[in-house]
C-alpha cells in the first residue's frame, strides 16, 4: 500500500453530494461527542433518585466517561493507520450510538458507569478523526472554512450541552439526553458507510503496548485525582497522594519510553514542529478556559443570581452565537492575513470578558451578561480556528491524525485541570473571606446592608445567628466568584506569548492532502 500525492491540491471528492455527506457525517459524530461532555451535568440530580446513588457515587457517571475518552484519544493515530479511517470512524460512531442507547436504558448505577465507559472509549476518536478527515479532504486555501465548521461542533458542544440537557430533562426525561444521540448516530453511520472513500491501512503495524499502558495509567490517575480531590480535601487524603504518585510514575515512564523506544505509538518527530507544539499549549489553555468558565457561570447564575435552569441555558446562548460568528469570520480571513493577529485580537477579547466578570453582582442584568458572554464567544472563535490552521499547516500529512489526537487530548486535560483548579480557588476563597468577615462583622454594620433587629438577624438567638451566618456565607460566595474570575483573567495572559512564538505559515506552500490508494 502506498500514499500518492497529487501534483496540486484539490478536492478528494469530485461529487459534491458525497463531499457534503462525509462532512456532515463526520460533524455529527464530533457534535455528539462534544455534547456528551456537558449535557449530563444538569441531569445528575434526577439520575441520583432513579439509580439509587449518593452525591459522591453519581459523579462516576461523569468521571468514567472522561477517563475513558482521555485514555483512548492518544492511540487514535495508530488505530487509523492500522484499520483505516473509514473503518475506524464508522465503528466509533456505531459504538458510541449503541452505548448512548444503553446509557438511556440503564437501571442501576453500575450499568450506567459501565456504559459510560464504553461511550467514552468509542467517542474518543470522533474528534481527532473528523479533524484529520476534513484536513485531508480540502486543499490548504480552503481549510480555514472547513476548520471553522469543525470548530463549531467542538466549541458549541460544551456550550449548548447544559441548555439542551436542561430542556430535555425538564420537558421529557433525563434518559432522552442519551436517546437523542441515536437518530444522529444512525444518520452519521449511513452517510459515512455510503459516501466515505476507503482509506489505506497498514496491517503490519505493531502496537506500543508499554507506552500506551504507561500513558493510560498516568491519565487515569490524574483524572481520578482531579475529580475526587475536592471531595477528599486534596493531599490531606491518602487516596489523593497515591493517585498523584501513580500519575507521576505513569507519565515519567511514558516520556522516557517515548524518547528512547524505536517506534513509540506517538511519533517523536511530531514535537519537532514549532507551530504544532505552540498549538498544543494553546489548545490546553482553550480547554481550561472554555469548560472552567462554563463550570463557574452556570452555578453563579443559578445559585446566586436566582436564575432557573432554563433561564441559565438561554443566557449561555450569546456565547454560542459569538463563537459561531467569530469562526465564520476567522475561517474567511485566516488565509488572507497573518493568523497571529486574529488570535491576538481573540485572546484580548477573551481576557477582557474575564476581567468584566469580576465586577458582576448577583443582580447583574441580562444585557450585561449577554454582552460579556458574546464577546467571550467571539474571543474563543477568533483563537480556535487560526490556531488549528497554524498548528497543522507545517505538519507532515502522515502525522495529522496523531496530531489531531494529541490536540484533542490536551484540550480534554486542560478542561479537567481548569474545572478542578477553579473549584479549589472558589472553595478556598469562600472559606477565607467568610472567616475574615466573621471576625469583624457586626449585625449593626451598615456595610452589610442589614438591620439585625428588623431583619431577624439577631446573633443573640440561635435562629438569628444562623441567618446572620448565612448572610456572611452569601457575601463571601459573591466575592469568591469575583476572585475566581480574576484568577482566570491572570492565567489567560500568557496566551499572548505563545501566539507570537509561533511562525506565520505559508499556506500556499503547505503540503497538499494525501490521496490514499489501496493496494
Amino acid at each position: 500500500m502506498s500514499a500518492v500525492h497529487q501534483p496540486h491540491a484539490g478536492h478528494v471528492y469530485e461529487n459534491r453530494i458525497a463531499e457534503w455527506a462525509v462532512l456532515i457525517g463526520s460533524m455529527a459524530g464530533v457534535l455528539m461527542q462534544a455534547l456528551d461532555t456537558t449535557i449530563v451535568n444538569v441531569a445528575l440530580p434526577y439520575m441520583m433518585g432513579e439509580l439509587s446513588a449518593s452525591r459522591d457515587q453519581i459523579t462516576w457517571v461523569l468521571t468514567s466517561y472522561i477517563i475513558a475518552a482521555a485514555i483512548m484519544t492518544a492511540p487514535v493515530g495508530w488505530m487509523a493507520a492500522r484499520f483505516g479511517k473509514k473503518n475506524l470512524m464508522i465503528t466509533c460512531v456505531a459504538g458510541f450510538t449503541i452505548a448512548s442507547m444503553l446509557c438511556g436504558a440503564s437501571q442501576t448505577l453500575t450499568q450506567m458507569v459501565i456504559f459510560r465507559l464504553v461511550q467514552g472509549m468509542f467517542g474518543a476518536a470522533l474528534g481527532p478523526l473528523s479533524q484529520a478527515v476534513m484536513l485531508d479532504m480540502y486543499p490548504p486555501e480552503k481549510r480555514g472554512n472547513v476548520m471553522a465548521i469543525w470548530g463549531m461542533g467542538v466549541m458549541l458542544g460544551p456550550i449548548l450541552g447544559p441548555t439542551l440537557g436542561g430542556y430535555l430533562t425538564d420537558a421529557y426525561n433525563w434518559r432522552w439526553i442519551f436517546y437523542i444521540n441515536v437518530p444522529i448516530g444512525l444518520a452519521s453511520c449511513a452517510a459515512l458507510w455510503i459516501f466515505f472513500k476507503a482509506t489505506a491501512r497498514d496491517s503490519s503495524l505493531k502496537f506500543d503496548w508499554f507506552g500506551f499502558g504507561a500513558l493510560s495509567v498516568g491519565l487515569g490517575a490524574l483524572q481520578l485525582l482531579l475529580d475526587r480531590g475536592s471531595t477528599k480535601d486534596w493531599f490531606s487524603s491518602g487516596e489523593i497522594v497515591i493517585e498523584a504518585i501513580v500519575a507521576g510514575i505513569g507519565f515519567y515512564l511514558f516520556l522516557v519510553h517515548m524518547f528512547t523506544a524505536k517506534k513509540p505509538f506517538i511519533p517523536r518527530e511530531i514535537f519537532k514542529d514549532r507551530n504544532f507544539v505552540g498549538g498544543l499549549v494553546l489548545m490546553f489553555s482553550m480547554g481550561l478556559v472554555l469548560l472552567a468558565s462554563s463550570a463557574l457561570l452556570s452555578p453563579y447564575l443559578q445559585n446566586l443570581a436566582g436564575r432557573t435552569v432554563t433561564q441559565t441555558g438561554f443566557l449561555m446562548v450569546p456565547r454560542g452565537l459569538g463563537v459561531m460568528a467569530a469562526m465564520i469570520f476567522a475561517g474567511r480571513l485566516t488565509m488572507k492575513m497573518d493568523p497571529r493577529y486574529l488570535m491576538t485580537v481573540g485572546a484580548a477579547m477573551l481576557i477582557w470578558s474575564m476581567w468584566a466578570m469580576t465586577d458582576w453582582t448577583p443582580g447583574v442584568g441580562v444585557r450585561a451578561i449577554s454582552v460579556v458572554t458574546f464577546v467571550q464567544g467571539l474571543g474563543m472563535g477568533l483563537v480556535f480556528v487560526p490556531m488549528n490552521l497554524v498548528a497543522f499547516a507545517t505538519l507532515a500529512p502522515h502525522l495529522r491524525t496523531d496530531g489531531a489526537g494529541l490536540t484533542n487530548l490536551l484540550r480534554n486535560i486542560g478542561s479537567a485541570v481548569g474545572v478542578s483548579i477553579t473549584t479549589v480557588v472558589l472553595t478556598n476563597s469562600v472559606q477565607a473571606i467568610h472567616s475574615q468577615l466573621a471576625q469583624h462583622a457586626s449585625p449593626f454594620n451598615r456595610a452589610l446592608g442589614v438591620n439585625a433587629e428588623s431583619m431577624f438577624f439577631n446573633p443573640q438567638i440561635p435562629f438569628g445567628l444562623a441567618g446572620f451566618n448565612s448572610l456572611i456565607e452569601y457575601r463571601a460566595t459573591v466575592q469568591a466568584y469575583a476572585n475566581d474570575f480574576l484568577f482566570m483573567f491572570y492565567i489567560s495572559l500568557p496566551v499572548f506569548l505563545v501566539i507570537w512564538m509561533m511562525r506565520r505559515p505559508n499556506f500556499a506552500a503547505a503540503s497538499p492532502p494525501p490521496m490514499e490508494v489501496m493496494d
